[in-house]
């Protein structure tokens, strides 16, 4: 086409992106401080440990975790998920210490909402942080050397646990364990104990994947023999995330969770498709880590880029992402205002 010449072109789409007003009126999908939940670990002692692996993160004593959810409220954060950090002297084969009403996490659950009663405070169920296995369920080993990992059993710990937590004040309850029909059980165990109005938030597509390693440093979790993938997903499928969504939503879920988040987009927008209810996606240590050493070693932007792996997760579907950045984002995004 020569110089000077007009295309005849009575559709034009650049019209729409002109001008920031104009792209600001037409944008399709937004992130806020709303939509984010900020994960929490919490310790006994009096002191706050930064995370070596998780760069901005810290493991917070029970004595300051409540100002510091002070300062996220304040900036638009609405709920904290708590994730207990557990000595290795509190751990045996049960993970008893999961439902002690004097532990970390119920005496955290306490002054949280002593100190900013509007936080909503979510709480992690599993027993891998608190059993010796660092399995996310009871362990029977056999005397060949195989093991398995118990559901039954599993399951009715795990309703000991949630009880522990709604007795401390909890709001939502996490389970992240993937064991067969955990929902219907901590459904019935706290509507009978009067906890109806407690939510439940399942890991309902959590998938046995190679990026949670930077959390199992936090935490101490990591298994120590074998994996997790007999009650993990399989990262190949997605029917079975469908069928997993179906089943949650009948015995009494009120949010669902694909785990982990921007690597399983295409999840959350098949649940997206196939329930009414919030969707949840989780923006796991990995994730968040590799955008943190890329732009650490200036080949990336972190504010740009944490900013777009956010919004994609909210297009694919998500209504909440939990994520390690959620301060920082819910600055940036206060910047933008």
């Amino acid at each position: 086409m020569l110089m000077g010449v007009m295309m005849n072109l009575p559709v034009r789409p650049r019209r729409n992106r002109k001008s920031a007003a104009m792209r600001g009126l037409m944008r399709e999908t937004t992130l806020s401080a709303a939509n984010l939940i900020y994960p929490m670990f919490v310790q006994d002692g009096d002191e706050n440990t930064p995370i070596e692996s998780l760069p901005g993160c810290t493991r917070w004593c029970v004595a300051d975790i409540a100002a510091e959810c002070r300062r996220l409220y304040e900036l638009g954060i609405p709920c904290v998920d708590l994730f207990a950090v557990v000595p290795e002297h509190k751990k045996d084969a049960q993970g008893t210490e999961a439902w002690n009403p004097q532990g970390v996490v119920p005496r955290a659950i306490a002054a949280i909402k002593a100190e900013v009663p509007e936080m909503l405070v979510m709480t992690d169920v599993a027993l891998d942080p608190f059993n010796t296995y660092g399995q996310d369920g009871i362990v029977r080993e056999y005397e060949d050397g195989s093991y398995e990992i118990l559901n039954d059993e599993t399951v009715e710990a795990l309703c000991r646990q949630a009880l522990c937590h709604a007795r401390a004040g909890a709001d939502v309850i996490s389970p992240s364990d993937m064991m067969d029909g955990r929902i219907a059980a901590l459904r019935a165990a706290l509507d009978a104990e009067g906890f109806t109005g407690v939510s439940l938030l399942s890991y309902t597509a959590k998938y046995a994947s190679a990026y949670y390693g930077p959390f199992r440093g936090a935490l101490g979790s990591a298994p120590k023999f074998g994996d997790k993938k007999t009650y993990q997903m399989d990262p190949a499928n997605v029917r079975e995330a469908v069928r997993e969504a179906l089943l949650d939503s009948a015995e009494g879920a009120d949010m669902l969770m694909v785990k982990p988040a921007t690597l399983y987009l295409d999840v959350v927008s098949e649940l997206r498709r196939h329930t009414q209810l919030p969707i949840a996606a989780y923006h796991v240590s990995g994730e968040y880590l590799m955008l943190k050493a890329a732009a650490a070693s200036g080949w990336l932007d972190e504010r740009s880029c944490m900013l777009e792996a956010l919004l994609s997760i909210r297009r694919a579907g998500a209504d909440m992402i939990l994520t390690y950045a959620a301060p920082q984002v819910a600055e940036w995004l206060r910047e933008e205002e």
